[in-house]
């Protein structure tokens, strides 16, 4: 019996999906998705473009992470952090360098949060930074301060040492010398601050394990022995913040290193006054994050109430205003967050997007107004191949896209649009593996490491190479020079739009065969769009081991310079005179419209796609839909 069907794709809206589902074509997904993209993205109208290129900014000191800072709606930077430096990049130039505390190894684990012209970072290991933009171009970096009154320091305290110990103050003013009940003090407490009964002592002196001399700071109430006694939470003995963010005008700090379960909320628009008072509403606010396993905090995010993500667990914070009587904590969902580094979540039209502790999940953090309560979706549940161990992510708003940079040194990119059920993952490759990635004002910047060197680069939609440089000539030129950070590789050279070739570049240079008035020249890379096998259409059904052959197809292309199309004969290129014009200049005119392509074969390979698009032409192509005419035989 023999059958001859179309099968319309009009839309990639359901991105790659993973091979287990290739025997679910009962999924709604089935119709829109693809068995692999590759360096494409996914409009949020169902469309399929080649990837825009990466522009190279610059080669940095070596691997680190990438942070925004946006001062004003005019003046945006990139910091890049590296083993014990801060480079600070504006409109792609390098405007000022700050030395750091962070060695490579901790990098990973730093969080931080901005304020205006402040960017906080916080490492459990390293007294927390104050970053500040002092004017044009002009930067300081220093340790946190907290809010001082005479002698007094208002930072948080907490009692480490079990609850019975006692401390015994020899006076109650002056130089005095502290008895501990049980072994208590170490050398590290000397510098510290405790609080006696609420009164503040500073430690000058450790002389054992039960005893230390101290300065009074305020008159303490008596010198008997007491319970009522604390010391600073931060310190280099106790650990210092991990994750930090601003709140309904106060700061808030998600636990320490040895306090990991602990949230700290400042006074109310005093950010470091941690002065818990007397429990006012504009007082400081203080609490542990208890439950029935042990959930150390991992980040802290201000989003329609005040999000606390930890290894175990989601909370909401709520209080209209948070004040310490008002607030309330309670446990959303039970995912969890990585703990081996700080991947920060991202707010995504209201929802935070947010990495599960075991890796393999992109989950969105949303507020369902019917339940009262937040969801934990996962967004990766129909790609999880693509999901290799998250170790950063940032969100592209204006073209829709959310980045993740996968331990493998790909780029898993997600198209998000929940008002119109579109999520669809795709892939990016690179010649090299990235390693971090932020959105600075609508520009896309990511660290690739390439044959062992970091470099900063950018992702640019008049190009289509990678690692990529452009120029332009008044007058036409063979020797093209610029490019040393691509020493001894082969690059791609795009030559007045048209011409192509693969050249060496030799001293920083490349020479071409014809002098050309303008050139891109860079890594190539390759696109590829493969659909799922065929499945189903017009009321006919492909039985297993069933024969198929492709008769037929449409492609309709918009704004198309290149296209390779595969039917089971290898790639071919599709001649320009296809689009209509059999004139060959230096550029290949861009094209819109409808390409057929006939296929030969039958197909006895149920996973294999009846076509297949790859191509690393360093063109545009974007495909809107495909019509395929089939044809069945038992």
């Amino acid at each position: 019996m023999n059958g001859l069907f179309t099968l319309n794709k009009t839309s990639f809206t359901a991105g790659e999906l993973d091979l287990e589902l290739m025997g679910r074509s009962d999924l709604g997904a089935f119709a829109n998705g693809a068995k692999r993209l590759r360096n494409v993205i996914i409009a949020p109208t169902g469309g399929v473009s080649r990837r825009a290129g990466l522009r190279y900014v610059a080669t940095a000191r070596g691997p680190g992470r990438l942070i925004a800072f946006e001062f004003n709606t005019q003046q945006t930077y990139l910091m890049v952090v590296t083993d014990d430096h801060i480079d600070i990049h504006a409109d792609g130039a390098l405007v000022a360098t700050l030395a750091t505390p962070w060695s490579a190894a901790q990098i990973p684990q730093i969080g931080w949060t901005q304020s205006a012209d402040t960017l906080l970072l916080t490492h459990p290991d390293v007294p927390p930074r104050k970053i500040t933009r002092t004017a044009a171009n002009a930067w300081t970096i220093a340790e946190w301060s907290f809010h001082e009154d005479d002698v007094v320091v208002y930072l948080p305290h907490h009692k480490f040492a079990d609850d019975a110990v006692t401390l015994t103050p020899s006076a109650t003013t002056g130089a005095i010398t502290l008895t501990a009940s049980a072994d208590t003090f170490l050398a590290a407490h000397v510098g510290l601050r405790l609080r006696l009964g609420g009164k503040q002592v500073l430690v000058t002196a450790v002389a054992s394990a039960t005893q230390a001399d101290a300065t009074v700071k305020e008159t303490l109430a008596a010198t008997t022995a007491t319970k009522d006694w604390e010391e600073q939470s931060f310190s280099a003995l106790r650990g210092w913040p991990i994750s930090v963010c601003f709140h309904q005008s106060r700061l808030v700090i998600g636990g320490s290193r040895d306090l990991p379960n602990r949230l700290w909320l400042s006074k109310s628009m005093d950010l470091f006054n941690f002065d818990l008072g007397t429990g006012l509403d504009d007082e400081s606010i203080e609490f542990s994050m208890l439950s029935d396993q042990v959930n150390a905090i991992r980040a802290v995010f201000s989003g329609r109430h005040l999000q606390v993500f930890t290894s175990g667990a989601e909370y909401m914070v709520t209080g209209t205003p948070l004040t310490p009587t008002k607030i309330q904590v309670t446990r959303q969902t039970r995912i969890g967050s990585p703990v081996d580094r700080m991947v920060p979540p991202r707010d995504v039209d209201g929802a935070t997007h947010f990495v599960s502790r075991n890796g393999r999940d992109l989950r969105e953090f949303l507020y369902a107004d019917v339940e009262q309560a937040y969801q934990s979706h996962d967004l990766a549940m129909i790609a999880k191949h693509v999901m290799k161990g998250p170790v950063d992510q940032d969100y592209d708003a204006i073209h829709r896209l959310f980045h993740v940079v996968m331990e493998d040194g790909t780029l898993a990119t997600l198209t998000i649009y929940r008002a119109e059920k579109v999520t669809a993952w795709t892939v990016f490759e690179t010649a090299g593996r990235f390693r971090a990635v932020a959105v600075v004002e609508g520009a896309v910047f990511v660290l690739v490491e390439r044959q062992g060197v970091t470099l900063l680069e950018r992702f640019d939609d008049d190009i289509n190479l990678d690692s990529a440089l452009t120029g332009l000539q008044a007058s036409p030129t063979a020797s093209w020079g610029g490019l040393d950070h691509l020493e001894g590789r082969t690059v791609r050279v795009l030559a007045d739009g048209g011409a192509i070739a693969d050249l060496t570049v030799v001293a920083g240079h490349v020479t071409l065969a014809q002098p050309a008035s303008a050139i891109q020249a860079g890594l190539a890379y390759a696109h590829e769009i493969e659909p799922l096998p065929p499945v189903a259409g017009s009321g006919q059904s492909i039985a297993p081991g069933q024969l198929v052959r492709m008769v037929l197809a449409h492609f309709r292309v918009l704004d198309t310079k290149a296209l390779h199309i595969d039917t089971g004969r290898g790639s071919t290129p599709i001649p320009f005179r296809r689009f209509g014009s059999d004139r060959f200049g230096a550029e290949p005119p861009a094209f819109s419209g409808d390409v057929r392509v006939r296929a030969l074969g039958w197909n006895r390979n149920a996973m294999q796609p009846l076509w297949r698009i790859s191509q690393d032409v360093p063109m545009p192509c974007t495909v809107l839909s495909v019509s395929t005419q089939i044809k069945l035989a038992e």
